[in-house]
């Protein structure tokens, strides 16, 4: 989440995927009432320190970090989220005041709290009543998410002890005090989601993503036979492979060998960050994985594909599709099609939060490949995000609907602050600079179309509303700036 995103909700409102709670100084008591309403339907946001109207009240900033470790523990407690789901709240200051945001994905299971299961509506949240509703749900549920498909022919025997232990040296690693980092591995599987209802026999079993994630090679070819990641180098061999990787593991190992294999095949330039380095291979591809593994349907007999050519990287998998046709950060709505599998994944440090991809690769991109777009699409067949490797075909597969999202054109007003950035500089002094009195219209017409015009970036990308964020011109900004002098010393 990003403050721009904060932004874009308040001004929406409340409504289907949105909730807004005050709070003096303690959790509201409605609040897991809304969590498990969004979980069971199609996920939203929550923000704390805002009235009904979309006023920003703020919370006691004396109170912030209770208030999120209150968050985090009790949403990991089954007496009052069952079955837990693990919040990560974040805080965010708004005009000065600060706020607590809560992203809530869609889950494939059905939760409850004090023993009731609520549903979300555009009017608000409402208990689930009659056999009715529940059995709608279980069959929405089902038919949506075939990662909890109930497995009653497989046990713990069918799962690899040394998975478990690597997992929670990830958890660690990502988080030191992690909740789950010390559990049993059956206490594991139990708090995160991997046992369901066989409803045939109302037994208690393992689910498929349970296998996926944590099953022996073996175990998961029984489960789902056409399981496999095919990883193929076609530059000069294009009908076959120079060199080709097929994966049938587990889907922890998976990932890493998939890095592996573009490691290997794929250059990294230098880039800074500030005054940071880091890996712009690692930052685009890290994120194209975790899309393939998250949002491929596991019961459909097609591989998933990484295909790395001279000039482009393909990655496709089939799919259950929620949204057909090109998908850009301008039409982006997250939606996990394994939220159990992308949920634990997130803990261990692989995913990022639900939505990321999309936004991180368009970030990244362009500096890996300069000026690339690329071309995430939802089809008949399933997903599939192309990665250009060169202008040439950037030219050639830039759509008039991708074009705006990288190249925008420049707006007077981002005209004049590419003009007087110098190095880096904080809001405050653009704006004195600028003669700009009105915060929000500088965050709009300035800081953001600077930002979606690739011509501006902040320096603390991961903490948008750090104090201490300043802003400077990209390479793009510097090449416009001295076009423009150019130009400016021509007349």
């Amino acid at each position: 989440m990003n403050v721009q995103l904060i932004h874009e909700l308040l001004d929406k409102g409340e409504g289907l995927h949105c909730e807004f709670k005050e709070s003096q100084g303690k959790l509201p008591k409605s609040l897991f009432e809304t969590v498990c309403a969004f979980l069971n339907t199609d996920g939203g946001y929550i923000l704390l320190g805002v009235n009904d109207k979309g006023r920003v009240i703020g919370l006691d900033p004396t109170k912030m970090t209770q208030l999120k470790s209150d968050l985090a523990n009790l949403s990991n407690n089954p007496q009052k989220v069952d079955p837990p789901y693990l919040l990560f709240p974040e805080e965010f200051e708004i005009d000065g005041k600060m706020i607590i945001a809560i992203q809530v994905s869609v889950s494939s299971q059905f939760h409850k709290t004090a023993g009731e299961i609520y549903l979300r509506s555009e009017d608000g949240d409402y208990r689930a009543k009659g056999t009715h509703q529940l059995a709608g749900l279980i069959n929405r549920k089902l038919g949506m998410f075939t990662e909890q498909r109930a497995l009653p022919g497989f046990s713990l025997d069918h799962l690899r002890p040394d998975l478990f232990e690597k997992a929670k040296r990830l958890m660690r690693s990502h988080h030191s005090q992690h909740p789950w980092a010390q559990l049993s591995p059956e206490e594991l599987l139990n708090i995160t989601g991997f046992y369901t209802d066989d409803r045939e026999t109302g037994k208690r079993c393992l689910t498929l993503a349970s296998i996926l994630l944590f099953g022996k090679d073996t175990a998961i070819q029984q489960a789902v036979p056409a399981y496999k990641f095919d990883c193929l180098l076609r530059r000069e061999n294009v009908d076959r492979y120079d060199d080709r990787v097929q994966i049938y593991t587990n889907l922890i190992d998976a990932y890493d060998q998939m890095m592996v294999f573009v490691e290997k095949h794929l250059n990294d330039p230098f880039y800074l960050e500030g005054d940071m380095r880091i890996s712009l291979r690692d930052k685009i591809f890290r994120e194209a994985i975790s899309n393939i593994i998250s949002h491929r349907e596991y019961t459909h007999g097609s591989p998933a594909r990484l295909m790395i050519y001279k000039d482009k990287v393909i990655l496709d998998n089939p799919c259950s599709q929620h949204h057909f046709g090109k998908i850009t950060p301008a039409n982006l709505r997250p939606f996990s099609k394994n939220p159990v599998i992308c949920r634990f994944m997130v803990q261990l440090g692989r995913f990022d939060q639900l939505g990321s991809g999309v936004t991180n690769i368009y970030r990244y991109l362009p500096h890996y490949t300069k000026g690339a777009a690329p071309l995430f699409e939802e089809n008949q067949y399933g997903f599939e995000l192309t990665l250009p490797l060169t202008a040439e075909l950037t030219t050639q597969q830039v759509t008039p609907e991708v074009t705006p999202e990288v190249t925008p054109e420049v707006t007077p007003e981002v005209g004049r602050m590419v003009n007087i950035l110098k190095g880096e500089m904080k809001r405050a002094e653009i704006m004195d600079i600028l003669d700009l009195n009105d915060e929000k219209h500088f965050r709009e017409n300035y800081q953001q179309a600077g930002i979606a015009a690739g011509v501006i970036e902040m320096t603390i990308p991961d903490k948008p509303q750090s104090r201490n964020q300043k802003y400077r011109l990209t390479p793009q900004g510097r090449a416009l700036l001295e076009q423009k002098n150019d130009s400016d010393h021509n007349l």
